[in-house]
């Protein structure tokens, strides 16, 4: 048990957690929406702090983060919990396990510094903290994240986006690149679907870039439900107002959890997907989910020469060299060594 930092005591041993958008307001022996976070006698503790549920090495395109250190490795891991409930959430067995389980909180204890050496033996670049919303378990992701960083490693967030304003400016420092879920541009999808509301995902994203975090946007594109010509078109606009060179992937649903009724998204839809993004003015639109899909490798936005040759996660590096398209010597943005 580890106590949490962003939250304030109120009366009556009540708490007001401040780490997420949520900010639950949470009575002496409950928790909050993420299911992880617990009062006691007026202290909010972390029930998940070093409890990783998950620990696996990944090709760095799986996040998927293109425009960092493309074709390495990242030690991906993970803690059960999350502070959305998303009914098409593909791994609903640990981001909903708290909720489907109260009381339990199960995964293998590491500390920070096991976590490091771990990475640095298995030849990783950097280190994700992905699978559910990290957030939950932002204490030890910045613990964790201080000592990658002091090794030479990269620290990426895979996220829902709904970080506060205080955590995400003291994690934004230790982090080089966030890929945030932009799941729709409707707040109503987001209350049904995901159990939270769209303006914080929104404000997450212009800060994380302000602050300096290298941000890849992903939507994934579900059929009936976010991936009408008029929303994408609204997602796009909205991207490339903020930065033309931010990349988007947009990926295919395939049915999971509380949406196996829907069906999966049609190959012609990601490629409308990422002509509407183009058309908005963005220089990288990426398609995910269907390898072979014409959009997964990277292009100078000058010269059109291909830079990074993706299918799947496998990659190859053509034209890009030093961060320079060896073509026309035209900057590409990203983090390349």
């Amino acid at each position: 048990m580890f106590e949490a930092r962003f939250y304030e005591q109120k009366p009556k041993q009540t708490v007001q957690c401040h780490l997420c958008s949520h900010r639950c307001t949470i009575k002496e022996g409950g928790r909050g929406i993420c299911h992880v976070r617990e009062n006691r006698a007026g202290h909010l503790y972390s029930l998940v702090y070093g409890r990783l549920i998950a620990e696996h090495v990944d090709p760095i395109e799986k996040k998927p983060i293109f425009h960092l250190l493309p074709g390495s490795l990242s030690y991906s891991i993970a803690t059960v919990g999350c502070n959305f409930r998303c009914l098409h959430c593909q791994n609903s067995e640990i981001s909903q396990y708290p909720r489907l389980h109260p009381g339990a909180i199960p995964g293998r204890h590491r500390t920070p510094e096991e976590v490091r050496q771990l990475a640095l033996d298995s030849g990783c670049g950097s280190v994700s903290y992905t699978y559910v919303e990290p957030t939950i378990f932002l204490e030890f992701a910045m613990d964790t994240a201080r000592l990658c960083r002091a090794s030479g490693m990269k620290n990426i967030f895979v996220s829902n986006g709904y970080t506060s304003r205080e955590a995400t400016e003291e994690m934004a420092p230790l982090l080089d690149a966030n890929n945030i879920d932009l799941k729709s541009f409707s707040d109503d999808f987001y209350r049904r679907v995901c159990g939270a509301r769209l303006q914080p995902v929104l404000d997450t994203i212009v800060l994380m870039k302000k602050l300096g975090v290298w941000v890849e946007v992903t939507t994934l594109i579900i059929p009936g439900k976010n991936d009408s010509t008029a929303e994408l078109g609204e997602i796009a606009a909205f991207i490339a107002g903020i930065d033309p060179h931010m990349p988007w992937h947009v990926t295919a649903f395939h049915p999971s959890y509380k949406m196996t009724d829907t069906p999966p998204t049609p190959v012609a839809t990601l490629i409308k997907a990422r002509e509407i993004g183009l058309a908005a003015g963005l220089r990288f639109v990426y398609t995910g989910n269907i390898p072979g899909v014409a959009g997964e490798s990277t292009y100078c936005p000058n010269c059109s020469e291909i830079l990074i040759e993706r299918r799947g996660f496998r990659t190859k590096r053509k034209h890009l060299v030093n961060g320079l398209c060896s073509s026309c010597g035209q900057a590409v943005p990203g983090v390349w060594t």
